[in-house]
């Protein structure tokens, strides 16, 4: 993980103040380590590897009983679930589209936790990324939405993800912050000074 320190987050903050004075749009900022713990997935694989033992163990020389193999499998069992917990290794077992789309469903759970769907004018922007599976999105209020065309953030996030992907964290949010700041000035300007969240980012 390279969530970043209390100096990086500061510039963040700063970021997301500079970028909303030029617009009405609310932005919020949320880094998470990881979306999920994926337990469930080295329990799985430890489960399905311990299931085919006694298949393979039938293929061997060795003179072993009913209650050695059921043994062997459970000692198996618990070694691999305990193996396969191992972070790096963990995140290489889990499938790539479960690791996004349990990502994409904490980056909602975040739009309605922070209350962006409560802001005057309906213009709660969030920026998400979670880590460790490398995903980012920006999710939008209707406001925003009917005012932005669609696609219009792709770029942006295909350079933060560039960014989350080298660990330059710090820089990927504060550039993306930027980014949005300077399109949501041209869709969406400034005609108050009210500020309805705060400014600082959400760290998971």
């Amino acid at each position: 993980m390279t969530l970043i320190n209390k100096q990086q987050q500061a510039k963040v903050t700063q970021a997301i103040e500079l970028a909303e004075k030029a617009t009405d749009a609310e932005l919020v900022t949320v880094l998470a380590g990881e979306s999920d713990d994926y337990y469930f997935i080295p329990t799985m694989w430890a489960a399905l590897i311990s299931l085919v033992t006694p298949a393979a163990l039938f293929q061997t020389n060795l003179w072993l009983s009913q209650t050695d193999i059921l043994w062997v499998q459970l000692v198996e069992f618990i070694a691999l679930a305990l193996i396969f917990r191992w972070r790096p290794l963990k995140h290489l077992l889990v499938p790539k589209q479960v690791k996004h789309n349990r990502a994409a469903l904490v980056a909602k759970e975040q739009f309605l936790a922070q209350g962006l769907h409560h802001t005057l004018g309906e213009t709660g922007v969030l920026i998400f990324v979670s880590e460790a599976e490398r995903y980012a999105e920006i999710l939008a209020d209707r406001g925003i939405n009917n005012l932005v065309p669609d696609g219009a953030w792709d770029n942006i996030l295909n350079q933060l993800l560039g960014q989350i992907k080298a660990n330059n964290t710090e820089a990927g949010l504060i550039a993306a912050i930027r980014a949005c700041g300077d399109l949501l000035a041209e869709h969406v300007p400034s005609t108050h000074d009210l500020d309805e969240l705060p400014n600082h980012l959400v760290i998971l």
